[in-house]
């Protein structure tokens, strides 16, 4: 059972942002450290976090929770009848969004949250 009040948990809800996130900034550091460039807000289907336009791929910065990582995702006790539909719903729609940009030509990279601990093996992702 939820103990803080529905407007206390909305306006905490509405404080979350999905741009610049601080995996998003993490990953980012990662990149113009390593000289790469690239480019967010970018006008592409599934509105990658960035692409890397000179390549033609688009990135994905998932965190282990929303998008179902299946080491680190903890489902919720409560409420089980929400978040278990909303996190396959996600991982579905996941699906779709790289499916749709490989057959339009673009290279789709996931990052995980826990992958961003060792930024070498995002490098060689990359590459």
């Amino acid at each position: 059972m939820d103990n803080i009040s529905k407007r206390k948990r909305s306006e905490i809800m509405s404080k979350i942002r999905p741009k610049n996130t601080k995996l998003e900034i993490k990953f980012k550091k990662i990149l113009r450290n390593h000289k790469i460039k690239y480019r967010v807000n970018y006008n592409v289907f599934g509105k990658p976090d960035m692409i890397i336009p000179s390549k033609r791929t688009a990135i994905f910065i998932d965190s282990c929770f929303w998008h179902g990582c299946k080491t680190h995702c903890r489902m919720p006790s409560t409420n089980v009848k929400y978040w278990t539909p909303k996190i396959k719903r996600n991982k579905t729609r996941d699906k779709l969004v790289a499916k749709t940009l490989r057959k339009r030509g673009w290279k789709v990279v996931r990052i995980w949250e826990h992958q961003l601990k060792n930024p070498q093996k995002i490098l060689a992702k990359l590459k």
